[in-house]
């Protein structure tokens, strides 16, 4: 009787905890592609109801939480000349590399969307504006450049044939040793073609140049070079949401914290490899700076504020200082 009883719970209960969450369904690369497009086309349309979203789903644009309709839900007006998708059918996850427009505006954009029993539930956008807070705190500086990112050679949308792919687990590795060569300050340990090249919010920062008028960016060298002094002490919050093994392309995302002394602010990147013969050949990137204040990147298992802002210093530590010779008690 008893086991008949537990038996009944544990299926009422189940069927609760069911119904409450999606269930891990299988999205292949079509199902993902067509959930993404809706989204997208909801988004231009400003109707949340034109996407099949979760009744517990989360958006956050540039790290803020947003509700449906509003934040990028009202802003974005159509999606630009530049446009990328890719799938990754493993984590049930889409994403979107390429320009958007908010009114007369044209901005550099990642989207990263996750698909759960064919349901929405979570949208992650990290967007580059023309004037957004560069590292040093000002409006400018963040190498946005619609000329540079239009001059490159637009990132590529293949299917690579079967013998020439590298494992889902071999392109998480070789998109994290660029993340390990960057703050070991050392381009040996990344796995990457000589010559590769880099596009941040636009700007062309490394590898050849096709286009130098348009590019704007420092460049000299390649997506290896010249790390010695790079102002990153650490790359934390790593993430690898999108693994596409067909298109050979890893999204990474992480945030680049500044080694002591360094008075810059950090900056999270939704950074882009493209991967042949099992080395990088392109990265691009769509990057903004937070405030200190601002808690990135807002998502699990990374939620808290990387690092955490001196503002919000232990108790201790502040009455320790305000006790100190010559100092009194606040008022």
């Amino acid at each position: 009787m008893h086991s008949a009883r537990f038996l009944l719970a544990a299926t009422l209960l189940i069927g609760f905890v069911s119904a409450q969450t999606p269930s891990v369904q299988t999205c292949d690369r079509a199902c993902l592609k067509t959930t993404l497009d809706q989204y997208l086309s909801a988004v231009v349309k400003h109707d949340p109801k034109a996407a099949p979203l979760f009744a517990g789903f989360r958006q956050t644009d540039n790290g803020v939480v947003v509700r449906a309709g509003t934040g990028t839900w009202q802003s974005i007006t159509a999606l630009g000349k530049v446009q990328r998708s890719y799938f990754d059918p493993v984590s049930g996850q889409a994403a979107y590399l390429g320009l958007i427009e908010e009114g007369p505006a044209t901005d550099v954009a990642t989207l990263r969307l996750k698909v759960e029993a064919r349901k929405i539930t979570e949208a992650e956008w990290v967007i580059a504006r023309e004037g957004a807070l560069g590292p040093g705190g000002t409006n400018g500086g963040n190498l946005y450049n619609l000329a540079g990112f239009l001059a490159e050679p637009p990132p590529l949308t293949r299917n690579v044939p079967a013998k020439q792919r590298a494992s889902r687990e071999l392109l998480i590795a070789i998109a994290n040793s660029y993340f390990d060569g960057l703050t070991t300050h050392d381009g040996a340990i990344i796995m990457a073609h000589p010559g590769c090249i880099r596009n941040e919010n636009g700007s062309h920062t490394a590898g050849p140049n096709p286009n130098p008028n348009a590019a704007k960016g420092k460049g000299g060298g390649d997506c290896t070079s010249n790390l010695t002094n790079f102002s990153v002490g650490l790359i934390s919050a790593r993430r690898f949401p999108i693994v596409d093994v067909e298109q050979q392309v890893v999204l990474g995302m992480g945030i680049f914290l500044r080694k002591p002394g360094v008075k810059q602010l950090r900056n999270l990147l939704a950074e882009w490899f493209f991967v042949d013969d099992g080395r990088i050949r392109n990265i691009w990137a769509a990057m903004f700076y937070p405030t200190n204040d601002l808690p990135v990147p807002n998502w699990p298992p990374y939620d808290g504020n990387l690092p955490f802002p001196a503002e919000f210093a232990a108790p201790a530590a502040a009455a320790a200082a305000a006790a100190a010779p010559g100092r009194g008690a606040a008022k």
